[in-house]
């Protein structure tokens, strides 16, 4: 059984998924304070879903998995407002929860499988991989500065993990719903779901 880590928490109203890109405005001084932490140590802390609560002010409940986050870049341009932007690593579940006297949420929690075992997209599945790639290409012809894109590289369209996640992120659907999709541990069984969705809705 994988060993247990601390992490520090960042609960927010979005799902990371592994891989995922996600763009955050820190301006409270417990996540301040721990983004200093991360950066100094070259550690990373993890973000989960709000099941009750807010963002801001009061302590949250947090979804029992998430996906732990490294950051990859950060600015300053405003006082006291710090842009980071991080990338999911992998996925985990709590184990335990404690507050610390800042607010700051920490908590033990067991590493998932670090990589979903590796599944080429189904045949019947295809044309998910197909939109994804078109709207890439699309994304790449719209946006003049390639660090803004939404998908980091390497695109890998024939990964059934690396296309169904990115598609949950990108899918109108409400935070729940991709929460549930994210802690599947069967890519093809999220693939088809997603693939299910499209249909449904003559995306595909």
């Amino acid at each position: 059984m994988s060993s247990s880590i601390v992490l520090p928490i960042f609960p927010l109203n979005t799902v990371l998924f592994p891989e995922g890109l996600l763009p955050l405005r820190v301006f409270e001084p417990r996540y301040m304070d721990m983004v200093r932490d991360c950066l100094r140590d070259e550690q990373e802390f993890g973000v989960c879903l709000i099941k009750k609560g807010r963002e801001v002010g009061a302590t949250t409940e947090p979804e029992e998995i998430g996906c732990r986050a490294r950051i990859i870049d950060w600015n300053m341009e405003q006082l006291g407002v710090l842009q980071i932007n991080v990338q999911g690593t992998e996925r985990f579940h709590i184990r335990q929860l404690y507050s610390e006297p800042s607010g700051l949420l920490k908590a033990e929690v067991r590493p998932m499988e670090s990589i979903e075992p590796i599944h080429s997209v189904p045949k019947e599945f295809e044309s998910c991989s197909k939109l994804l790639m078109r709207m890439i290409q699309q994304m790449q012809q719209d946006t003049e500065d390639p660090t803004k894109m939404p998908f980091a590289e390497p695109h890998r369209f024939n990964d059934a993990t690396w296309v169904s996640n990115r598609l949950c992120e990108v899918l109108p659907i409400s935070m729940l719903a991709k929460q549930k999709l994210m802690e599947l541990s069967d890519a093809p069984t999220r693939l088809s779901l997603v693939h299910q969705y499209l249909q449904q809705h003559k995306i595909v």
